[in-house]
């Protein structure tokens, strides 16, 4: 699921960086969103198992959740300078190159430690806990609130309520100017 994820993220990636426009700050805005909910998940279930169960897992674990507290911070300075920005398709690609190494070192440490030390039938249910924890995540990063699961856990869902609202207002205001 989360491979799957990783690799919806690069999609994204690529379409931002070769649209224009509306369709630019569209696929911008789902590119925001889907990494937002992706690493509030990690930072919530996937983790906190990684750095309990894998060997050198506190290390593996502290060196990802550095890499997120950077591209949060980076892509809401994008959110906040908005696709038009001169200076947002260097700062994109900076961000971008930085989230393809993050996914990289995701994929060849935290991940198959998980599958090599955790039963497969647990690993379906961490799966299903991701899918919750998507479920209440922010919608927009939120640099000041840390990586904490804690934190996460206990801000989250309002943090969530109030993105999801914001994101509903922005579409129906967009939809309603175009009709």
């Amino acid at each position: 699921m989360l491979l799957e994820q990783h690799e919806q993220i690069r999609t994204l990636i690529a379409q931002v960086q070769s649209a224009t426009g509306d369709r630019k700050r569209e696929r911008f805005e789902d590119l925001v969103r889907l990494l937002a909910v992706h690493e509030t998940a990690e930072e919530e279930i996937v983790h906190p198992t990684a750095r309990r169960e894998i060997p050198d897992g506190e290390r593996v674990v502290e060196s990802r959740l550095n890499e997120e507290s950077q591209a949060k911070d980076e892509l809401a300075e994008l959110y906040d300078l908005g696709v038009g920005h001169p200076d947002f398709d260097t700062k994109f690609a900076a961000l971008a190159d930085a989230v393809a190494k993050h996914a990289s070192h995701e994929e060849s440490e935290e991940f198959p430690g998980l599958r090599r030390e955790i039963s497969a039938e647990d690993l379906r249910k961490m799966a299903g806990a991701v899918r919750a924890a998507e479920a209440t995540a922010p919608t927009r990063p939120h640099p000041s609130a840390g990586e904490s699961a804690v934190v996460n856990l206990l801000a989250g869902p309002p943090v969530a309520v109030f993105d999801r609202v914001r994101d509903a207002v922005r579409d129906w205001s967009r939809s309603d100017k175009s009709s």
